[in-house]
């Protein structure tokens, strides 16, 4: 059988600080993965935000007069209220 020759100090140091960079590459990118996923979840948040502000727009858009979206829209934006209705001010 042949004789396999050991791995010199220097091999095996070389050898060590290839794993400690590999394991401090591999924190720093699963680091840089969470932080991609938490970004990836906020954008898909605002997406879904602006999708439902784009689908009311539509929606006001493809029904111009109808008397109860006008009503909204002057009761929620303008602050406008019917004759009759009573307004409630809750101040903290």
């Amino acid at each position: 059988m042949p004789k396999t020759k050991k791995a010199g100090l220097l091999t095996k140091l070389v050898i060590l600080a290839l794993l400690i960079y590999l394991a401090t590459s591999l924190l720093d990118l699963q680091s840089r993965i969470r932080q991609t996923q938490a970004e990836r979840d906020t954008l898909s948040r605002q997406v879904a935000e602006q999708a439902q502000v784009n689908a009311d727009l539509a929606e006001d858009v493809a029904n111009p007069d109808d008397p109860d979206r006008i009503a909204d829209i002057a009761r929620d934006k303008l602050g406008l209220v019917v004759p009759g209705e009573k307004v409630i001010v809750i101040t903290n």
